[in-house]
């Protein structure tokens, strides 16, 4: 057994026993164990014989030493482990003189646990035959051979705070697929190898390397899960290759996070991993992090984004028996041959909570200049490091640490080379590289022809070739807060409101209470009927219909008869039965009474005050069953919930807004309990810029319910204007918690890290919201093809959003730059932010072409474009007040023919909504550098609505002319011109605009305007039966006082009173303070002769101060001609 030397810390191995073992000949073979770790054996076990049993008593320690400075590393215990042999020793024979061994089978131990703070386990690790072996192979139902294995170290190898702040990363390469026709099986062995580098201890650099690779031919899928297997190349037993429990699961193409992860490269993916050529891998490395080497790795991630997998292929070489093989620096680098690159985008890394990426990274030619403007990367791991690795090719798969990079020497001058390269300047004999597209969501590459003279790294590309590769953290470099720890955030700022106090008065309240109330209003309706059914069988119904003629005397007969008949038939007492279950329910759900009571007067008063509310509530259910002709008090109308949010609509359109906040205010304090009411009510608050009042609506509404969506955006949203930033990050967060495919919160959670100047928090929310709307509109088209009973497969459906990056980014569109100039300071005003729109639209709308250009040189431009002009809201606003509002903004209709919807224009919907119109410039900004979406119809109706809210009538009309000009058969365009023409005074087109939005089949988003407005300039123009039938249709679709109103004023004019009367009532029914309404009963009453109604209608028009002296001039013109309906006459 090898000795320790003091310095280091000794690990500890001793396998105890052994069972089920069986041996090549007996029942009973001698059998020993060899102890190896590092390609070094730790020592041979004594010889033991296997009982019949199968059981072996080894009791067998070895030991290496652990030293963090040099030998044993912390890496090696990561990814090496300790391989137990069992050799069986045979018996002698005649005239042999040297014992006969063969090899039984090997376990793996797994180190793991030392890395974990652990200092001693145990486990029972299987044994795993050699071929040939007698040892039973491992399969479900046998019993298997295995070894009881002890490890002990003295004291944990890592202290605890290594243990908290280090990490353990796993890179697992699969495999290479599609590679170059050239790979053959036939001829010179190679060996495929595949490496890349990450910072161990501290920012020492350490090489991760995947070697002996396997060529396969095409023809069927690689099985899925298959095993993970060991890095290492001393196992011979076949099973013991195998990582335990660790399996390569695969996953859908569009869940991973590389490259060609979209819909359209599923059919080339299919072929490349069926079909064609590949080489297989299937092994995990696993290297430890040490603090330092975390802070390192999540810095290098920040600045480089993309890593460098270089891949080769090295002749197998054999030296000759007795001889050292030779090698010399050139015959390393001419071995060297296919070296190519894979850039994979570790930014996933750094998204709170993300602990893996998987996915498939295209191979490209190895190019110093490229690696470096990618990567910053200056060294080629197998070229300028790797030397001695391919003096040692014929050694399996293993990683063998190197102390410190070699650098060639002539590195001056490649260095040289590169800048000159990086500045433009060709090398003399290197040729042109096709350009290369990647179709990477993630990684936005594109080629431009290059200079190069990597000819066979070309292959790859001409191939197709990409590489499938899984990266791993225990723990994620970014910790991402918890839900539960979000949710208590939010309510420490906003308290759940407490619940009502239970009153006694309040039975219609709770749904229980008022179930019981209802059921007490049935039962006496029900007994009613039956009551009156046994008085029209005794009387008949012409009794019951003398009423009031018949006598008291006859009355009171009748009434004895009843009451003589209904006990003597028992229904009385029947009666009472079915009344004693719903009155026991309003005892115990009204009165909470389910207890005796303690004193008599304590139940005379109980008694007294049920008997009270029993009869006020029996004659609620009496008046419900009273026929319609016997009643006699006309009910009052009721405005609905619903009715009061048009009302206050209305206000808003016509300026009104002190009207529009009694109408909300009223819907409060009717449901303080309504949410929606807290959250329309902030809306208006935001249209009318008073942010204090609307942050204290939507937390208001929060307070309600924590879980509600729409509530904590608003939050967040009003967090962000009022600079409260750490309080919308915990609103935006927990709002992507509780609703998780909610495009929204995902885009807003992006746009919120923009502004915190936080491009890969930012990069990782915009994808996130990429990928939930994709899946939807995946969603709602299988859906839309199941009801129509067409269903097709999803992947042609996915091709609407495949060209797009998850920030709304097309990888393969041609492109036109332009430079953006950022606002100078956080407090630049809105208006550059508006000029900027301006100009990228025209340019837009000119070359039909995006605005991006993506180069290969920077892959991070496509998300850092976007926050050049985007990085700090104005604390104030220049734009206009909101008491210049002109009209409700509302999204467009998703009825209504548009552009496929962008995650941005998702998310001005919801913001248009709710009026919050300062955020709204920002999505325009990157809705505008979206291709998919850019300046579409929907875009330009959105800047035109924002401007009439300004008043800016110039810019208004541009935006509609171009919205126009992109879908002219959009009944919302016509609906805003002829907005903007009636504000503007130019009724004559306005009138032309609305009767153009009405003839479409398809209605535009606000119609009830449309129509008051349409109706009003009919008024204007005396075509009295166009704006009756004008203010008929907006009756029916949704009735308020102005659309009555306006109603009655055309019957008026055309001298039909009786019509102009009901429908003047129904306006002032619906709201008595209007003036107008006031007025013109005053001129029906005094055309209808009737005084007292003229004289009262007129007294309220003076008293409500009516503003229209033209119809006040015409009430007394009126009033002299008939000579009545003025008091001071």
């Amino acid at each position: 057994m090898e000795q320790v030397s003091s310095t280091g810390k000794p690990v500890q191995i001793t396998v105890t026993d052994g069972y089920d073992l069986k041996g090549f000949k007996g029942d009973t073979p001698v059998t020993f164990i060899r102890a190896e770790f590092n390609q070094v054996v730790l020592g041979d076990s004594a010889k033991v014989t296997v009982s019949p049993e199968g059981t072996a008593k080894y009791n067998f320690t070895s030991s290496f030493e652990f030293s963090p400075e040099g030998g044993i590393t912390l890496d090696d215990l990561a990814h090496k482990p300790v391989c137990l042999t069992v050799i069986e020793v045979l018996p002698k024979e005649k005239k042999q003189k040297d014992e006969k061994t063969l090899i039984l089978g090997q376990a793996v131990v797994d180190l793991l646990p030392l890395l974990e703070g652990e200092s001693s386990f145990e486990m029972m690790v299987p044994l795993h035959p050699v071929p040939g072996s007698p040892l039973e192979p491992l399969r479900s139902g046998v019993k298997q051979c295995s070894l009881e294995v002890k490890v002990f170290v003295s004291e944990p190898l890592l202290t605890p705070a290594q243990i908290s702040g280090g990490s353990l990363l796993k890179v697992t390469l699969e495999a290479a697929y599609s590679v170059p026709e050239s790979f053959i099986l036939l001829g010179p062995v190679h060996n495929y190898m595949v490496g890349l580098q990450v910072p161990s201890i501290g920012e020492k650099d350490y090489p991760i390397l995947f070697k002996n690779g396997t060529l396969k031919l095409g023809g069927e899928r690689e099985p899925v899960p298959r095993p993970k297997k060991w890095p290492v190349a001393n196992i011979q037993a076949p099973g013991a290759n195998n990582i335990p429990d660790a399996f390569i699961v695969g996953g859908p193409y569009e869940e991973e996070e590389g490259e060609l992860n979209h819909p359209e490269d599923k059919e080339f993916r299919n072929q490349a991993e069926c079909i064609k050529k590949r080489i297989i891998w299937d092994l995990e490395s696993r290297c430890y992090l040490d603090p330092p080497a975390v802070v390192s790795f999540q810095k290098r991630i920040a600045d480089c984004r993309f890593w460098p997998v270089e891949i080769t292929r090295v002749p197998l070489t054999v030296a000759p028996k007795g001889k050292a093989a030779k090698f010399d620096k050139t015959d390393d680098e001419n071995q060297l041959s296919f070296h190519g690159v894979a850039y994979v985008n570790m930014v996933p890394l750094l998204y709170p909570g993300v602990k893996r990426i998987r996915g498939a990274f295209h191979v490209y030619p190895y190019l110093d200049s490229s690696v470096y403007e990618k990567t910053k990367c200056l060294f080629s791991l197998f070229r300028d490091t790797g030397h001695h690795l391919i003096q040692n090719n014929k050694v399996g798969g293993i990683n063998s640490p190197f102390s410190k990079p070699v650098v060639s020497k002539n590195l001056k001058e490649d260095k040289t080379v590169r800048e000159k390269d990086i500045e433009g300047r060709p090398r003399p004999g290197d040729v042109q590289a096709p350009s290369i597209k990647s179709q990477s969501s993630d990684t936005p590459l594109e080629f431009e022809p290059s200079l190069c003279h990597n000819t066979e790294g070309q292959q790859y590309v001409e191939a197709g070739t990409y590489i499938v590769l899984e990266i791993e953290l225990d723990k994620a470099l970014v910790p991402k807060r918890m839900p539960e720890e979000l949710a208590k955030s939010v309510k420490e700022m906003i308290p759940p409101r407490p619940p009502l106090t239970r009153r006694t008065g309040g039975a219609q309240k709770a749904s229980a209470k008022a179930k019981a109330v209802s059921d007490y209003h049935m039962q006496i309706k029900n007994i009613s009927r039956a009551i009156l059914d046994e008085y029209h069988r005794m009387f008949g119904k012409q009794a019951a219909k003398l009423g009031s003629d018949m006598d008291s005397e006859t009355l009171e007969e009748q009434k004895c008869q009843l009451s003589y008949e209904l006990n003597c038939s028992g229904k009385y007492f029947a009666f009472k039965e079915q009344l004693k279950h719903v009155v026991v329910k309003i005892v115990r759900e009204k009165y909470l009474k389910t207890t005796s009571f303690e004193s008599q007067e304590e139940l005379q008063t109980f008694i007294s005050e049920l008997y009270v509310f029993l009869v006020d509530q029996m004659h609620v259910a009496l008046n419900q069953t009273m026929p319609d002709d016997v009643q006699g008090a006309v009910s009052t109308i009721y405005t609905t919930s619903e009715q009061l949010r048009l009302f206050a609509f209305e206000a808003e359109v016509n300026e009104n807004f002190e009207m529009a906040a009694v109408y909300y205010e009223e819907r409060l304090v009717r449901e303080p309990q309504n949410l929606e009411h807290w959250l329309d009510y902030g809306a208006f608050c935001l249209l009318t810029e008073d942010n204090v009042k609307a942050q204290e609506c939507f937390r208001k509404a929060l307070s309600l319910n924590q879980n509600h969506i729409h509530s904590l955006l608003l939050c967040g949203v009003l967090a962000v204007l009022m600079e409260n930033y750490e309080q919308a990050e915990i609103f935006f967060e927990d709002a992507t918690c509780l609703e998780p495919t909610n495009v929204v919160a995902w885009t807003l959670l992006g746009l919120y890290y923009e502004i915190q100047n936080n491009d890969i928090r930012m990069e990782m929310a915009f994808h996130e919201a990429f990928k939930q709307l994709q899946a939807q509109v995946l969603q709602a088209r299988v859906t839309k093809q199941k009801s129509t009973g067409t269903v097709d497969y999803v992947e042609e459906g996915g091709k609407v959003e495949s060209s797009l990056d998850p920030w709304g980014i097309a990888s393969g569109s041609s492109t036109t730059a332009i430079k953006v100039e950022a606002p100078a300071g956080p407090g630049a005003p809105l208006s550059s932010l508006d000029e900027f729109l301006e100009e990228a639209s025209k340019l837009r709308s000119d070359s039909r072409e995006p605005i991006l250009s993506i180069h290969s040189q920077d892959p991070t431009i496509s998300q850092k474009l976007s926050n050049v002009f985007l990085k700090e809201i104005p604390a104030k606003k220049e734009a206009s007040k909101c008491q210049d509002s002109s009209t409700f903004l509302h999204p467009t209709p998703y009825g209504v023919s548009q552009t496929p919807t962008t995650i941005f224009m998702e998310t001005l919907r919801f913001l248009m909504k709710f009026n919050a119109v300062q955020y709204v410039h920002r999505v325009l900004a990157h809705e505008l550098l979206c291709p998919q979406g850019g300046p579409s119809c929907e875009y330009y109706l959105v800047l035109a609505q924002t401007h009439l809210l300004k008043k800016d009538f110039a810019k208004a009309e541009e935006y509609l002319q171009q919205a126009a000009q992109m879908d002219y058969l959009n009944p919302n365009v016509w609906g805003v011109k002829g907005h903007l023409c009636f504000l503007s005074g130019n009724h004559a087109e306005a009138k032309a605009c609305y009767e153009r939005t009405i003839s479409f089949v398809v209605d535009a988003s606000e119609m009830h305007f449309i129509f008051l407005r349409l109706g009003h300039i009919y008024l204007e123009e005396n075509e009295y039966e166009k704006a009756k039938k004008t203010y008929l249709q907006a009756c029916k679709r949704s009735p308020s006082c102005l659309t009555w109103l306006g109603l009655g004023i055309a019957c008026y004019r055309l001298e039909e009173l009786t019509e102009a009367e009901d429908a003047l009532s129904e306006a002032n029914a619906l709201n008595n303070y209007n003036a107008e309404v006031w007025a013109y009963l005053a001129l029906v009453c005094l055309k209808a002769g009737r005084h007292l109604e003229a004289e009262q209608a007129y007294k309220y028009t003076r008293k409500l101060k009516l503003k229209d002296e033209a119809l006040l001039a015409e009430i007394h013109k009126v009033q002299e001609t008939v000579g009545f309906g003025n008091p001071s006459f």
